[in-house]
Order: C-alpha cells, then sequence, then structure tokens
C-alpha cells in the first residue's frame, strides 16, 4: 500500500508544479468554434462554454486547488494544536477557560460553521480558506487537548517548571515534540478533508471566483450539462475524488508504519522442542529458562539459564538488585512478554502440562486458570472505569461458564478470604486504599483457583503496617489452600520471614537457592552476603555508613567472561574472569555458582 500512497502523490506533485506551466496557455485560451463540444480527440473531455479544452482546465487547476486545502488544513492545524496543547502548560483558570471553549467550539458542526464564516468573509480563495481553518481548529485542538495532558503529569515537565522555565519554552521543547507524531499523522488525512470541502464551497459559488477556478468551480459549470454530457461534471469530481483519496491514503500508511515501526531485529524464531520429563508433585517446573530482548544496539539476554520449581503450598522467594531478570523471568512462565521477545527452556510445566506443546488458545486457557498474577501496583493493574465486581467475576464467567448470580457469589467468598466486606463489589478502585486494591488483587487471583500465584513486588508501594498484612495474608492462603506463591522482591528481610525457599538472582541467572531459614547466617554466595549485609537493623553502629554492594551490575550488552559478579566480588580469584561457575550443590537444600565460596561466617579480606 505504501508504494501505491507514494505514486499517487508523486503524480499530484507533478501536474501541481507541471500543470501550469503545460496547460496553462490552452485552459485559457477560448475557441468559440468548438463551444460545448463533448470528448473528441482533440479534447478528451470536452470544453466548456467558451471553447476552452476542460482536461487542459482540471490539470491547470490542480495546483491552486490543492495549495488552497493545504493553506487551510496548517492554518487550523497550527491554531488548534497551539490552543489544545497549551492547555498542558496554562494555569488552572486558563486551562478551564480553554476546555470550556473548546467545548463549545465543538458543538457547532464544522461544515456549517464554514458555511457561515465564508459568507461573513466574504466570496473568494481568502474567504474560503480562512472558514476552513476556523472550522477546523476545534477539531485539533480537542485531538491536542488529549494528547498534551498525558504529557502533563510526566515529571521530565515537572522538572522543566521547576527550573524556571517559561511557557512558551515548556510548549515547545517539552510537549509539542512528544505530541508530534499523531498531530502530524491527523493533519494528513485532513488535507484530503479540506479539499473536498473547499471544492464544496467553490461549487456552491463561495470560493475561488471567476476568472480563477479550482475544481469545484469547474464541477459547478459542468453541473447543467450533466444530463446531455456528464463528462464535463464528473472529470472535475473524480479529480477531487482522486486527490483526497490520496491524503487519506498517505495517513493510513504514515499511521500503519508508525505502528510497525521498530529499528530492532526480531530474533529468529527457533523450533519449540518439547519440555523435559515431568516430576511427580510438581506445581511448576522450569528448567534452562532464557529471554531474548531485540534492541536497537543489539539482542540482549535479560535471563539465562534459570530453573526454579514450586511444590503446592511452598512459597518461594525470588530476591535481587533491579534490573536482575526477577520479573522478566515472571513474566515468561507467565507468558505476558513482549510480542518482539523470544523465550527459550528446556523445561516450562504448569501442573504437569508442556506449555509449549500447547496451541496459543490452549495454553492462554491453561494459564488463565492454573496461574494468578499479583502486580507490584494494584492502581494501575486494576481497570479504574469498572467496578470491582466486574473485575472479579469476569474471569470466571469466561473460563467456568459461571452464571453471574453464581460469579458473584464467588466474589462475596473471595473477598471475605481476604478480610474485605461484600460492600467493596460496588466500588471502583478509586475508592479503595491501597492495601485494600491489594487485597482486591489477590482475591481476583483467587477467584479461578489457581495452583499458582506469581507476587510481583506486591508489596512494594505500600506502608509498612499494610505491608504485613498482604504477606500474612498470602502465607494464609498458601496453608490454607496449598497454593503455591513466588513471591518476588528486592526486600530481603522480608523474603527470609515469608519463605520457606530463595532464589537469589544477579545479571539474569541464579547465584543461590537455599531455605529461608538460613538466608541470615548460611548465605555462601558473595553476592547473597551483601544483599544480607545491606538490610538496615537496630543494632548496627551509628558513626559507620550503611553497608552497600560496590560496583554496578554488568552491561547486559556487552556481557564479559567469566562470573557476572567478578568485578563487584571481595573474593574473586583469577578462574572467576575466565569462567562462569555452574550452579552446584553444596548439599540436598543448597545450590551455589561461585568457584570459591567463603565461610557463612567470614568476613572479606
Amino acid at each position: 500500500m505504501a508504494w501505491v500512497a507514494v505514486t499517487l502523490l508523486a503524480s499530484l506533485a507533478v501536474i501541481a508544479l507541471v500543470g501550469p506551466l503545460v496547460w496553462g496557455p490552452s485552459a485559457d485560451r477560448p475557441d468559440l468554434t468548438a463551444v460545448l463540444q463533448g470528448p473528441s480527440g482533440a479534447h478528451p473531455l470536452g470544453t466548456d462554454n467558451l471553447g476552452r479544452d476542460l482536461l487542459a482546465r482540471i490539470l491547470t487547476a490542480a495546483r491552486l486547488s490543492l495549495l488552497l486545502a493545504l493553506a487551510a488544513t496548517l492554518l487550523g492545524a497550527g491554531a488548534g494544536i497551539l490552543l489544545g496543547a497549551s492547555t498542558a502548560v496554562a494555569g488552572p483558570r486558563a486551562r478551564r477557560s480553554i476546555g470550556a471553549l473548546i467545548n463549545l467550539l465543538l458543538a457547532f458542526p464544522a461544515l456549517l460553521v464554514a458555511l457561515f464564516l465564508a459568507v461573513v468573509f466574504g466570496a473568494g480563495a481568502v474567504g474560503a480558506v480562512l472558514a476552513l481553518a476556523v472550522a477546523g481548529v476545534p477539531g485539533f485542538a480537542r485531538l491536542a487537548q488529549t494528547l498534551a495532558a498525558a504529557v502533563a503529569g510526566t515529571d521530565h515537565l515537572a522538572a522543566a517548571r521547576v527550573l524556571g522555565l517559561r511557557r512558551h519554552r515548556l510548549l515547545w521543547r517539552h510537549v509539542l515534540p512528544n505530541i508530534a507524531e499523531p498531530l502530524l499523522l491527523t493533519t494528513t488525512t485532513a488535507a484530503g478533508t479540506a479539499l473536498v470541502a473547499l471544492s464544496g464551497l467553490s461549487f456552491l459559488g463561495l470560493g475561488i471566483q471567476p476568472p480563477g477556478y479550482d475544481w469545484g468551480q469547474l464541477l459547478n459549470q459542468g453541473l447543467d450539462r450533466i444530463y446531455a454530457d456528464p463528462v464535463p461534471a464528473l472529470a472535475p469530481g473524480l479529480a477531487v475524488l482522486y486527490a483526497a483519496l490520496t491524503f487519506q491514503l498517505l495517513g493510513e500508511v504514515l499511521a500503519g508504519g508508525v505502528a510497525r515501526r521498530d529499528p530492532t531485529p526480531r530474533p529468529p524464531a527457533r523450533p519449540l522442542a518439547p519440555s523435559g520429563p515431568a516430576e511427580d508433585g510438581l506445581v511448576l517446573q522450569v528448567e534452562d529458562l532464557g529471554v531474548e530482548l531485540p534492541t536497537p544496539a543489539g539482542l540482549i539476554r535479560p535471563v539465562r539459564g534459570v530453573s526454579l520449581s514450586l511444590r503446592p503450598g511452598e512459597i518461594v522467594g525470588l530476591v535481587g538488585e533491579s534490573g536482575s531478570g526477577k520479573s522478566l523471568t515472571a513474566l515468561a512462565i507467565a507468558d505476558l512478554l513482549p510480542d518482539r521477545a523470544r523465550v527459550t527452556r528446556r523445561t516450562l510445566r504448569l501442573h504437569g502440562a508442556d506449555l509449549a506443546a500447547m496451541t496459543p488458545k490452549q495454553r492462554e486457557r491453561h494459564l488463565a486458570t492454573g496461574l494468578a498474577m499479583i502486580f507490584q501496583n494494584p492502581a494501575t493493574a486494576l481497570n479504574p472505569s469498572l467496578r470491582v465486581s466486574t473485575q472479579l467475576t469476569e474471569t470466571v464467567r469466561t473460563h467456568r461458564s459461571a452464571s453471574r448470580a453464581e460469579a458473584l457469589r464467588d466474589a462475596s467468598a473471595a473477598l471475605a478470604r481476604v478480610a474485605l466486606p461484600p460492600a467493596v463489589l460496588r466500588a471502583r478502585p478509586h475508592q479503595l486504599s491501597g492495601g485494600q486494591r491489594q487485597r482486591v488483587m489477590i482475591a481476583a487471583g483467587l477467584m479461578v483457583r489457581p495452583g499458582l500465584v506469581i507476587a510481583d513486588e506486591p508489596t512494594t508501594a505500600l506502608d509498612a503496617t499494610v505491608q504485613r498484612q498482604v504477606t500474612e495474608l498470602l502465607s494464609e492462603l498458601c496453608r490454607e489452600t496449598s497454593t503455591a506463591v513466588l513471591f518476588i522482591s528486592h526486600d530481603v528481610a522480608l523474603v527470609g520471614e515469608l519463605c520457606d525457599r530463595v532464589l537469589v538472582m544477579y545479571a539474569g541467572t541464579v547465584v543461590e537457592s537455599l531455605p529461608a531459614g538460613r538466608l541470615a547466617t548460611a548465605a555462601r554466595h558473595p553476592y547473597t552476603r551483601a544483599l544480607v549485609e545491606s538490610v538496615p537493623h537496630l543494632g548496627a553502629p551509628r558513626d559507620r555508613p550503611l553497608p552497600t554492594v560496590p560496583g554496578a551490575p554488568p552491561d547486559p550488552l556487552a556481557p564479559a567472561p567469566g562470573c557476572p559478579f567478578a568485578p563487584r566480588c571481595a573474593y574473586r580469584q583469577d578462574r572467576c574472569a575466565r569462567e562462569a561457575p555452574p550452579l552446584a550443590d553444596l548439599d540436598e537444600f543448597h545450590r551455589i555458582a561461585c568457584w570459591s565460596p567463603p565461610p557463612p561466617n567470614e568476613e572479606p579480606s
């Protein structure tokens, strides 16, 4: 479609540029011996009432028709965009006034406004252009207002305000560049609409006046002969249609190109082999999980070789610094990664079923009924426009074919299990506190009675008291329902208290797996020990700075050979820089990826 749009646009540009030069003389030269003739070899589209060639006049009129349509579009777009975008930088009173003005202008149909203003401004090219420009302002203003509202609440605009930038600089430097793309696409398609409207005004005698002419006036002149000779009337109309469709098609192509635009290469697809053999009694079985993400700078692998398993009623913690791959691991298990990401694995089974062997529809249903996700911020995970009852019951009604009454009874029971009254069903998310919203998310996950709950930092956005309530609730649910929980957090102390086992991730790999009871006193990997030591406690000397993990995580675009933690490790050896250690058993319950793990209580030299 793109080459069609480019071809059509190029033909219009060529005709507009060379038309008056090549066909202008014959278009303006009268021939009284050839008045009102029909199509012939000398005049393919016939002649007008002065014997002038209609084909030459249509080709010559292309320049004026297109230029006036573009002028009206640009004027209307410029004024409308500035009016709407200014709401992002204006004060509260001015913002309300501008919003009210836009609403008032939108109450009047644009076509009627254009007709009225064309009469007020006077018939002619200038009046028609100004009328169409003013009529187009409200539409552009509303679009710009909506787009600018998303920018108005961003941190970078707030930071620019703090720096004391004037409003016009805020508008030009921080608002308009962030909303320019959709506005440009809309302006492209609006040019076609303006061309049709301008031709309509000229057809009614309110646009171009003789001796000038555009496609609308030529259409008006041919209308008197339409029954006897329709070609002189149809030809200008087809020219208008051709140009309008060209602009519309160009806008569609640009919009489609923006939607598909991604400078990153897609990872090559590999055939999925069946997962390894299933182990009895496991809710989740993951072996050698990897995630590949394409970026403009190249392919990165933020998750590499992760293996984990969960049994019914078990809470397994996944800890690590930001960027260690915890959330990506969870999203890969739940099949929620972006389309361009690719997941590799040796085994990926949920409730014993091989997810890789399923069709997309089967996998979607199996995940929807066997797994629940609790996200970090319930305020964004819950739909603000729907009541809690709708959000709790839709999964049950979709996947278990429950009636509305049955689903509401299940929802009330789920809320009771998380210590919320049935009245919450009638509320919307914004009417609940942060802790209540997180409890609603947990209740929503329990609606389908999943065997696995993935809690991705569910307490990060909550205060300490509510954190305690949520963790106690998860622990109680595990005991009562035998639901397995994969608890993702960067809070080492919380994970050590809540979980049965702990997996420590660094640079996309699991570097240590151990029982939670050993985390504080018997961790063997230097990274795990550094995380534990960085947890503040009341008995720490006040005259010493809080311990931190020195250095920074490795660059995923340039992974170095050897152990990824080696540059930050106080126990590193020459071998650490050459070879990456595998995750090996220290005992039946403790595994570590380190060539020379220090004793549990040894301090680094």
